[in-house]
Formats: structure tokens, sequence, C-alpha cells
């Protein structure tokens, strides 16, 4: 009896013994991995300021790095980043005080977090004072963006935004540190913009240290805020504002389908149309500015429809005023033209006729078509926004090589200095 007891017992034992070890396998075979990850960009006790975007790599050993979340923390609640494998996060530092901010990121698997890794930031937002170059150019560019238009632009535009401002630099005075270049979602991608992202703006090699962000309603409302702010300090102001992207507009309905429609074009994330955009500038005092919307179906940007007919009055835009001058590459019925890798036709033709002088003498002509002056008196060597409107307009209407683009109607609202019964015999030149 005892030996029966004592047998089973054992076997009792055993059983357990078995199970336990069987336990401590499954969970070693079982057990998760937890993620990692790095900050790239910017480095630990860098000196930033306006946008910066934070930017690193994340892993999952478990091999699920799609399920992978991002966290960040600047001196608060942590709140979710952009991406996973490759993410970033755009602070904005606008309205924040000088100081030094500790950044703390981690991601998520689904089971378990990452170790926080983080860096600290010295931020310095230095002030505009009198003896200042009080001008300031912002690029706004979406042009890949995802689900709403299968039809990317590619990285043209950014490039020849880059172009301008290595003009605005050197030749108008523009301090680096007043140009923004807001693109896509603020990365770079391969394939000229068709594949995936490779860096984000900051991380790439550039020419200037301008700030440089995404084209999302948030940052281009904060960043055209910020300007708008900046600028209104001085009665001399200079403000330069360029945007390019796809218009909205449906070229296979009559006009576009633009008839009792507000002309907008499209963010990264959203979309902004003229009414908006009006909106936004109407604090603008600054009695030096330029505004060109190359887009499709974009004339309503400029109050105008096409063939220089204003627009109705219900759908004015209120971008223009005095001391304005706005451009829109194409009327509110048209489609525009782009390169892939040289971007925006109109805006190349106006940039050249600045750049060469080509345009210098240009007029308005028959409904403002645009026409060369062979007279003198209207060269003077230099060459403003409207001569070069102008210049453009021509050039897409007479060249024989760009007769497949002859109907886009660029447009103009020529409010420089005043608004005129006929027209502005006083050009806006950039960087007087």
């Amino acid at each position: 009896m005892i030996r029966n007891r004592i047998i089973a017992i054992f076997i009792v034992f055993i059983v357990l013994i078995g199970l336990t070890f069987g336990y401590f396998i499954e969970e070693g075979e079982n057990k998760n991995i937890r993620p990692e990850i790095e900050i790239l960009y910017p480095n630990n006790e860098d000196i930033v300021s306006k946008i910066v975007t934070i930017s690193g790599t994340a892993s999952d050993p478990d091999g699920k790095d799609e399920f992978l979340e991002v966290e960040i923390k600047i001196n608060g609640k942590w709140i979710l980043a952009e991406g996973n494998v490759k993410w970033s996060y755009e602070w904005k530092t606008y309205d924040i005080d000088d100081g030094q901010y500790t950044i703390q990121v981690r991601c998520w698997d689904g089971s378990d977090y990452s170790e926080v890794k983080g860096i600290n930031l010295i931020l310095d937002n230095p002030e505009v004072v009198d003896s200042d170059s009080h001008k300031w150019a912002v690029f706004i560019i979406a042009a890949n963006f995802p689900l709403e238009n299968e039809s990317k632009l590619g990285n043209g535009a950014l490039n020849l935004a880059e172009l301008m401002v290595d003009y605005f630099v050197n030749e108008l005075k523009y301090s680096t540190s007043n140009i923004f270049i807001l693109f896509d979602d603020g990365w770079i991608r391969d394939d000229n913009g068709f594949g995936k992202p490779i860096e984000t703006l900051d991380q790439r090699r550039h020419t200037y240290d301008v700030t440089y962000g995404g084209a999302t309603i948030s940052t281009v409302k904060s960043t055209l805020n910020f300007v708008i702010q900046q600028a209104n300090k001085f009665q001399d102001s200079e403000v330069f504002i360029w945007i390019a992207s796809h218009g909205c507009g449906d070229n296979e309905i009559s006009a576009g389908g633009k008839i009792f429609e507000r002309s907008a074009v499209f963010l990264w994330d959203d979309r902004i149309n003229d009414e908006q955009l009006g909106n936004l500038l109407n604090p603008l005092k600054s009695k030096r500015t330029c505004i060109i919307v190359d887009a499709c179906f974009a004339g309503g940007f400029a109050d105008k429809t096409i063939l220089n007919i204003p627009e109705l009055f219900l759908f004015k835009s209120n971008i223009a005023k005095n001391g304005r001058v706005i451009i829109s590459a194409t009327s509110k019925f048209r489609v525009g033209y782009t390169s892939i890798t040289t971007g925006p036709l109109f805006t190349q033709l106006w940039f050249r006729g600045i750049l060469t002088g080509e345009a210098d003498g240009f007029l308005p002509g028959f409904l403002r078509t645009g026409r060369p002056s062979m007279l003198r008196i209207f060269k003077d060597g230099k060459v403003s926004v409207e001569e070069s409107f102008y210049f453009a307009r021509y050039t897409i209407r007479k060249s024989n090589d760009l007769q497949d683009f002859n109907k886009m109607e660029p447009q103009i609202n020529d409010r420089y200095p005043r608004l005129s019964i006929l027209f502005n015999n006083r050009g806006l030149i950039l960087g007087e």
C-alpha cells in the first residue's frame, strides 16, 4: 500500500515537472521581443528654430514592423508621430519660448514599448530687428500627395523652388532665416518623388539653411501666420508666396466644373480654396506682396475667370488688396502643365523672365495677353513681377515649342502700388 502511494506521488511529481518545464519552454518560445527605436535628426544639443522635423527609425525584432506605432513627448504627454519604420514629427515652435527642451520617443509593437530614447534641443527663434532684411518668402508645394489624386508631380517643383531661393538669397538679398519651403509631408522620396520615403528635407544635403517643413494644412497656416506677424512689424516689408500643386477641377467637365465653384488647390492632407487663403492673408499689411498660384483652374485666386474677366462677386477671394500682385498660372477654367524634374511651366517662364532680364519692357497688350516693347522708354534694366508675367503669358501663346500648352490663360490682379482704373505703370520689383 505504501509502495503504491510512493509510486503515485512519484508519477505526479514527474508530471508536474514535465508540465512546468513545458510551460517555461512554451513561454520562452512565445515571449515578445521589445521593439527598438532611434532618433536620427536632429542631434543632441542642436540649436533649432521655427519648424523642427524630428525623425528616426524603428524596428520590431519579431518581424512585425508594419504594426509599430511611434510616440513622441516634448515636455508633455505622449503623442503619435507620422510613420513607423521611418518616422517623423513636425515640431512647430513659432509661439514657444526659447530654451532647452527634452525630446523623448518610444515605439509600441502591440504588446510592449521600446526603451525610451531622448535628446535635448536648444530652441532659439531670433527676433527680426530694424537692421535686418524685412523680406519673407514662402514656397508651398504639394506634388506627390496620396489618396485624393494618383497623379504625382515628382520633385520638379521642389527643384524649381530651390533655384528661386538661390536667386532670392544672392540677388534679392533675402535672409535665409526668412525663407520657408513646405514640400509634401516633409520627406524626400526615391524615384524622383514617386517611390518610398528616403529622408526628411532637413536631413538631406541642401545649399541654404532655410526652414523646411511639410505642406500640410496646419503647417501652411502656422507658417503664414508667423510670416504675417513678423512682416507686420515693419512698414517696408516684402512678402513673396508661391503655391504649386494640383488644382481642384475636372477636365472632362465643361469649364472644369468651376463655373459655380471656387478655385482650390491640394495640400498634402487637405485642400485650401481661394476664400480660405484670402481670410488667412487678410491681416497682412505689407504693401509689397506677390502671390503666385501655379495649379490647374487657379484663376479664382486672382479673382479672375478667363480672358482677364473678373470673378463673380459671390466668389471673390479677397486676396487682392492695394500693394499686392496676385498671379495664377491658369484661368479658372483651364488646366496647367508641369515637368516632374523642372517644375510648373508658367513659373519656369516667369522666373526665366526675371533671371535673364528677357521680360524687361514687356507690356500688358490687348486683354493683357502680353507683348514686348521696342521702345527704350519701357526698358530700364530691371524686371518687375508684372513684366515677367506678361513675358511668360506671351511666350506660352506665341512659342512654337509650347503650342500644346497655349490655352493655359494665366491671370493677373495687379494692385501695386494701388488699384487703378486702367493699369498700373509702376511695377513691383522684388528685392528693391
